[in-house]
């Protein structure tokens, strides 16, 4: 684990209601759910100096800005601006936090931590007093080692003269980071044991100054998430400081949050867990323009949920609307800072889906239904599962983001696109006069995707979880461009509490353009409710993968860009790419062959600022030949393998692992790889930089059937893998 920022770590006319068992059929979660309904524990513990009793929120600037060009002074007090402006403070973001970047390498004569004057003129006294008379918390950052993540000076072995420093700043939050371990210093020990000694001692410093400053220890997110070290790390923390960050550096994309998400579930983790001691699931990223709306709202939903901090760390004044609506909502903010202190856990697992429970201060429970995958679906569960009293009938279901309030006898159930969530707030013994809770659900007969031109039955369903009939439903379909069905409107019959209705349609899809696409079928059923209109949708995700006619028409990621202007480049989710000029030096210059390992290469030819490699995304891609390898030139923006697949002319296929080493920094030969092209510095979003660093791209290869001619490819489906060239080798 590492936060430098050149490594990050880097998803008929068949028209009648259906009966089933001699009655309408009743929505139930699916069979192949598992579940758990065992509430989470609970950190009661009291709080090591008092602090930290809710999640803090706040700001920190590393996951917008890292250490660019505007992490400076003005950041940070635009950013006090901002949340005051914005009415942020009111909601509880109350923390301006400076990530690494602010100090000099060296200490003075005195051993004093320095400033660096070029980005913060008038020092920290001055900006922690701005952000106070903004009414708002400074927060300041350091490392536990020798050195800060960026080669800053660190604050191992000045413990207590960095806390009185922090406190004549007026500094209110430290987040201890810890690279450059002080491993050397305690032969035999164990690095949790190690760590444990560093954080104790500056845990104390802190307390020593007599200023109330919130701790943050970074240790675990080095030896996440699993190990001895790992389960040691967890039963002290809590002992020492507020919060801890115990995987991932966050980036700004949507399988960062998934992997950070994931950690966040690791097992047992959520019983550390309580007021004052907070697990930490790192930075949000809304607002950074790497993920869509659903996905930013999905992240804000689940760091709630799990009562991770909540910090902001993009320019506040750019929010739109949207963005600005998911961050303020009063009602998501409530559930991270409920005072019961629990952290929501996994209860109900599926196909492509969790199902989150977090028992509230005063007897509610916020429930998420989350769809990770990427293809639409509907999620059920129960109100038992989600560990609500037997007798609490009829349940209120909030949802949070829409406001909208239904009653339900027990089923809790959502229609989510790919990557959204659901949030409800669930009050027990309710009143059943509130809105009937309904659920649409649409698919197809086996789940497949529909054949292009062939007519295929797709059924809708309404399930009513609510105490009164929803009366005259008729379901309308609303089919993508060249899409048919038959017919595209029903009218069915009323549907009992309890029960479901369905119909049925004859749809044909339309043939869709090369590539992995999505297309969305919606059905909406509208109905009425004790003669109120009402809705209910659901979409169908048709996924299609047609094969490209070759790898440069697959292109989806621009990783080179020219030295005068870096802005398109974004190979690692940070705006960091290649160098054009560079590549060229070492003999990758658009439309070049490159030579590897016996292999000979086109390197792409694209103009620079444009799509020159395919990232992740699993697509198909035609690749005739046969021979003994598929040889790839290729690089990565994190360390990870995953599958291609060859399809040979007969219809055969074969399976091969393929990574590349990291792009800078790392093992050269990891995977099997060999380096081949070399350069020495890349791109920033703000210009070239680190000179005298390798960023290298890499050839590796997969065996392949030398008796078979090969047709077509299925390139990595992670994110993390890029690929510039491919060819068969003999």
């Amino acid at each position: 684990m590492s936060r430098t920022s050149h490594i990050r770590r880097l998803f008929a006319v068949v028209a009648t209601a259906v009966l089933t068992a001699g009655g309408l059929a009743a929505a139930t979660p699916s069979a192949t759910a598992t579940t758990s309904a065992i509430p989470p524990s609970i950190n009661t513990a009291p709080s090591y100096n008092g602090l930290s009793l809710t999640p803090p929120m706040g700001f920190n600037d590393w996951a917008g800005f890292e250490c660019n060009s505007q992490m400076n002074e003005t950041l940070f007090t635009k950013t006090a601006d901002q949340i005051v402006s914005l009415g942020l403070d009111k909601l509880g973001y109350n923390y301006v936090n400076i990530d690494d970047c602010w100090m000099q390498k060296y200490r003075d004569s005195n051993g004093n931590l320095q400033v660096d004057a070029t980005r913060f003129p008038h020092g920290m006294k001055w900006l922690g007093d701005y952000i106070h008379s903004k009414g708002l918390k400074f927060g300041i950052y350091e490392d536990a080692g020798y050195y800060t993540c960026q080669g800053a000076a660190g604050s191992y072995g000045h413990f207590q003269q960095d806390a009185d420093q922090y406190a004549s700043w007026g500094v209110d939050y430290l987040k201890l980071d810890y690279c450059y371990q002080p491993l050397d210093q305690f032969p035999g020990k164990s690095q949790s044991e190690v760590a444990q000694i560093v954080y104790t001692e500056a845990s104390q410093a802190l307390l020593n100054t007599g200023r109330p400053m919130l701790f943050s220890e970074s240790a675990p997110a080095y030896v996440c998430c699993s190990g001895p070290d790992f389960q040691n790390e967890l039963t002290w923390l809590y002992q020492h400081g507020n919060l801890w960050r115990f995987g991932s550096d966050i980036y700004n994309a949507w399988p960062s949050v998934l992997e950070n998400y994931s950690e966040g579930n690791t097992p047992g983790l959520a019983k550390w867990a309580g007021p004052g001691h907070w697990n930490d699931a790192d930075m949000l990223e809304i607002g950074n323009g790497g993920l869509s709306l659903t996905e930013e709202q999905t992240q804000m939903t689940l760091w709630a949920e799990m009562a991770s901090p909540i910090l902001l760390s993009t320019d506040l004044s750019k929010l739109t609307p949207a963005e600005l609506s998911i961050v303020s909502n009063p009602d998501v903010v409530a559930i991270d800072q409920d005072s019961l202190g629990a952290q929501g856990t996994i209860v109900q697992s599926g196909t492509g889906y969790d199902v989150l429970a977090k028992p509230l201060a005063g007897g509610d429970v916020s429930v998420v239904l989350f769809n990770k995958g990427d293809t639409a679906q509907t999620v059920t569960t129960t109100a038992a599962t989600v560990g609500l009293p037997a007798d609490g009938a009829p349940f209120q279901l909030t949802d949070l983001v829409t406001k909208a309030k239904t009653a339900s006898a027990g089923p809790i159930s959502a229609a989510l696109p790919p990557h959204a969530t659901t949030i409800y707030r669930i009050h027990p013994r309710a009143d059943k006069h509130l809105p009937i809770a309904a659920t649409a659900t649409i698919s197809t007969a086996d789940g497949a995707p529909l054949t292009p031109g062939t007519p295929a039955p797709v059924t809708v369903s309404l399930s009513n979880n609510g105490y009164f009939d929803a009366q005259q439903p008729t379901v309308t379909l609303h089919l993508p461009p060249g899409w048919t069905a038959t017919p595209t409107t029903l009218n069915l019959k009323n549907i009992a509490p309890g029960t479901t209705a369905t119909a049925t349609f004859q749809v044909t899809a339309s043939t869709p353009p090369p590539g992995k696409v999505t297309t969305t079928l919606t059905a909406t059923i509208a109905y009425r409710d004790r003669g109120a209109p009402a809705t209910a949708t659901a979409d169908l995700s048709n996924v299609t993968n047609t094969p490209f006619p070759n790898l440069a028409s697959a292109f989806n990621n621009v990783a080179i860009s020219n030295e005068s202007d870096p802005a398109p480049g974004n190979f690692d989710g940070d705006g960091d790419s290649y160098s054009a000029q560079a590549l060229a030096a070492a003999g990758a210059a658009p439309g070049a062959t490159v030579t590897a390992n016996g292999a000979a290469f086109t390197w792409p030819n694209s103009a620079i600022g444009t799509p020159d490699n395919v990232a992740g995304s699993g697509v198909m891609v035609t690749q005739p030949g046969h021979g003994s390898k598929l040889a790839f030139l290729g690089a990565e923006a994190g360390f990870t393998t995953d599958t291609v697949t060859v399809t040979y002319t007969d219809g055969t296929t074969t399976d091969g692992t393929l990574g590349f080493p990291n792009w800078c920094c790392a093992s050269p030969t990891s995977y099997g790889a060999t380096p081949a092209v070399i350069t020495d510095h890349r791109n920033t979003p703000s210009g070239p930089a680190n000179f005298g660093i390798h960023y290298d791209v890499f050839y590796n290869s997969i065996p392949i059937d030398p008796a078979k001619s090969v047709a077509t490819v299925t390139l990595p489906n992670d994110a993390a893998i890029h690929i510039f060239a491919m060819t068969v080798q003999p």
